[in-house]
Order: structure tokens, then sequence, then C-alpha cells
């Protein structure tokens, strides 16, 4: 019963701590840059915005695969926060990103064709990442199972330092956070041309809006897995591990897709296989 209410508030209550941890990153990120920065709740200002305009677009397929890409989205957290499951979560959100690039590819806009290869690259360099925490978290706990995971009375980054280093550095593609917001960027020069995402409008460009709010929470509720002993230490790892992301994404340039893979799969391999192995030999 606990599992299917935690399912419930994750439903109601992610975009509403998606807006506030949005509107708090684009306050601190203003600071940082010598400016005033939005309101908080400029963020849910915006998606209202977006579903009060028209959609355009010449074809029906690009609104129906972003829906599937919101839905898969919704549904990774209903497992993830519902007790299910971990690898079911990680392939339900592995398809939500599959989505949101094939609707990318179904505008036939070249500059969304280019942000949906950006996408996929990014795809393949986080996906070693977070199936090895999969394995990870299975070793530590013995389950997969979320409410297994979620329930361990001790601290698994004792066993897995090495894990949760590739989960922060892999999380700065999740949020698309610089120096690798490689397929879209939130900075003011690429508002008109903004890689996957320059075809969608109105009320399609909500629903991608939406995902992603689903998805920090997500992201962040991975993040407390690791400190599921000690809820206080988890809650402030969560906001040390953010900081850092916005720290990272203001004070370095984007890089090209081939570094940010080779440095992706370098990470993967050194620290999270490493500590793989390291388990499998205790």
């Amino acid at each position: 019963m606990n599992t299917i209410l935690t399912a419930i508030a994750f439903l109601i209550l992610a975009p509403v701590i998606g807006v506030l941890v949005t509107g708090v990153d684009r306050i601190i990120t203003a600071r940082m840059q010598g400016r005033v920065g939005p309101p908080v709740l400029q963020p849910f200002l915006d998606i209202a915005k977006l579903f009060e305009k028209e959609r355009v677009g010449v074809w029906q397929a690009p609104a129906v695969l972003i829906f599937l890409h919101l839905a898969f989205m919704v549904v990774t957290g209903l497992i993830f926060f519902g007790g299910g499951d971990l690898l079911l979560a990680i392939f339900a959100l592995t398809l939500s990103e599959v989505f949101l690039v094939l609707a990318a590819y179904s505008t036939r806009s070249p500059y969304a064709h280019v942000g949906a290869g950006r996408e996929l690259i990014q795809l393949i360099a986080v996906e070693p990442v977070i199936i090895l925490t999969a394995v990870g978290f299975y070793k530590v706990t013995g389950s997969f199972a979320a409410s297994d995971i979620m329930n361990f009375s001790g601290l698994p980054i004792i066993l897995l330092p090495g894990i949760f280093i590739s989960v922060v550095c892999i999380l700065t593609f999740k949020l698309r956070k610089s120096p690798f917001d490689l397929s879209t960027s939130h900075h003011a020069h690429q508002e008109l041309v903004k890689g996957v995402m320059t075809e969608f409008s109105g009320s399609t460009l909500g629903m991608v809006e939406i995902a992603h709010l689903y998805e920090i929470v997500i992201l962040l509720g991975l993040v407390y897995l690791f400190f599921v002993g000690n809820p206080i230490l988890g809650v402030l790892a969560i906001i040390i591990v953010y900081f850092l992301e916005m720290l990272a994404d203001n004070s370095t340039s984007r890089v090209k897709w081939l570094p940010a893979l080779r440095g992706a799969w370098i990470i993967t391999l050194i620290l999270g296989g490493g500590n793989i192995i390291a388990l499998s030999l205790l």
C-alpha cells in the first residue's frame, strides 16, 4: 500500500517539484552570471503559455511520439517510486528517450535531425552507467526491486562509491547541462535553433517540458537510493549533487560528441566497472 501511495504522490507531485527545482536552478544560474533571473515559478508559466499556443507542424507523427515520450517517462517514475523492478524502470526510461529521438527524426528538419543524432549519442553514452548502477544495487541488496533497495538499512554509497561518481557524471548528460548539452540547450543563443526540439511548438513542446520535469525527479530519486539508510543525508546529497551540476553548467563550454562519448565510457569502465569487480571479489 505504501508503494502505491508513493507512486500516486510521484504522479501528482513530481511536476511541482520539477518546477521548483528548475526555477531555483534558473535563479542560481542567473546569480552566477550576474543577472537577477526569473521568478521561481517561471517554468510553470512557460509551460502554461505553451499549451495556450497553436501547435504548428506539417506531420501529426511528432505529436504522437512526444505523447509516448511523456507517457513512458511517467511509467518509469511509477515503476521506480512504486517499488518495481529497477531494470524495468531503466528500460522504460530508455524507450521514452527513443520516442523523443523518433519524434525529432519524423519532422524532416535538418536541425532536428542533428539534435536527434546527438541525443542518440548521449543515450549510448549514459546507458551503460545506468545499467551498471542497477547491477551495483543488486550486488549490495540482493534484489533489483526498488522497494527492497529503499528498505535497505545501510548506506549503499559505502560499497558503491565508483558507481555513485559515475552517476553524478552522467547526470550532466541527462539534465542537459554543459559541457554535455549536445542535443539541446537552454542558453539564449540557442533558443531559436534548439537541436532535437527545434520543430516542436505549442502543446507538443509543452509535453517535452513536462516529461523533463518528471525526469528530473526520477534522476534525483536515483541519487537518493545511494543514501536510503539516512534520509537527511540523502536529501543533502541531492542538493549538493544538483548544485555541482549547476556549477559545471556555468563554468564549462560545450564539448564535441566524440570526447563526450569517450569520456562517459572511460568513466563507466574505470569507476563503474571497477566498482562491480571489487564487489564481486569481496
